[in-house]
């Protein structure tokens, strides 16, 4: 038994909804943050304190360091701690209160607090940074707060395969953008310069993962493949019997609500998070 990767891309789909708000850039500006930029970054990594950007930029890992220093450490000394936390929070419970008014949100906030309380957090430091953070007492913040700590989850593993498989941040997402995963423009989105993005392109051609042109080879593609493979399985692996049968019994429904959220326009793909639709 395994949990199947529709549970993981309906998990993502509600968590990436604070970084499609329409109105983040202006919510993340009127707490004293400069823009969309700081705001993400600010937001995302509150959960581990005030961190330094060095912490941040291992933590993330897809990032360019300018871009990360671009918003740290000066976030922390615009805004409050906690005031950042609590606009991400609220951007949540708007998003998905726009895209899920007939899903059954208290019984899907239940069953992950009961996924996520039971794992392993061991070398998952921002999703157990997440965890840390008081939860949420409304329905619709304990289901994204229960999302972020398992998409984090996952995250932490992906990044930990992605390393131990000698792929750098720029080579991730070269690639993710060579298989269709990633936007055109994830270069800019990420950060990297075109020498910078070029030069992964020629380690990942190295590798016969993608060809003269840049496109993905059938060799890259399968390379791709296992590294999502192996991401389920390493976070996987501390979910027991219990947990495992919980994200069979949420499937439909975690799938349901992310379809519903797509539809509406709350998230759509592909995107910058890499991630496909479930």
């Amino acid at each position: 038994m395994t949990v199947k990767r529709s549970f993981w891309q309906a998990i993502e789909v509600i968590h990436d909804v604070v970084y499609f708000a329409p109105d983040a850039k202006q919510r993340y500006e009127a707490i004293g943050l400069k823009g969309y930029w700081m705001g993400y970054v600010a937001s995302r990594s509150a959960a581990l304190g005030t961190p330094p950007p060095e912490v941040v930029i291992a933590l993330f890992h897809g990032f360019a360091p300018r871009m990360i220093e671009r918003a740290l450490p000066d976030a922390w000394s615009m805004a409050a701690r906690d005031d950042i936390l609590a606009t991400r929070l609220d951007l949540a419970r708007d998003s998905l209160a726009a895209g899920l008014a007939d899903s059954d949100v208290d019984r899907l906030a239940k069953e992950l607090q009961a996924i996520w309380t039971s794992l392993d957090f061991a070398g998952k430091a921002l999703a157990a940074a997440h965890a840390s953070l008081p939860e949420p007492e409304d329905p619709l913040g304990r289901l994204w707060h229960a999302a972020t700590i398992l998409r984090e989850y996952r995250g932490d593993c992906h990044v930990a395969i992605l390393t131990a498989a000698g792929i750098d941040g720029a080579a991730a997402n070269a690639l993710a953008v060579a298989d269709g995963r990633a936007v055109p423009n994830q270069r800019e989105r990420r950060g990297w310069t075109e020498d910078e993005w070029a030069e992964a392109y020629e380690r990942l051609h190295h590798r016969d993962w993608t060809d003269e042109r840049a496109t993905i080879t059938k060799t890259g593609r399968a390379a791709r493949a296992q590294i999502e493979d192996a991401t389920d399985r390493v976070s996987a692996s501390s979910f027991d019997k219990e947990a495992q049968g919980r994200t069979i019994t949420l499937e439909t429904a975690l799938v349901s609500a992310a379809r519903t959220l797509e539809a509406s326009g709350t998230v759509q793909f592909p995107n910058p998070t890499g991630t496909l639709a479930p």
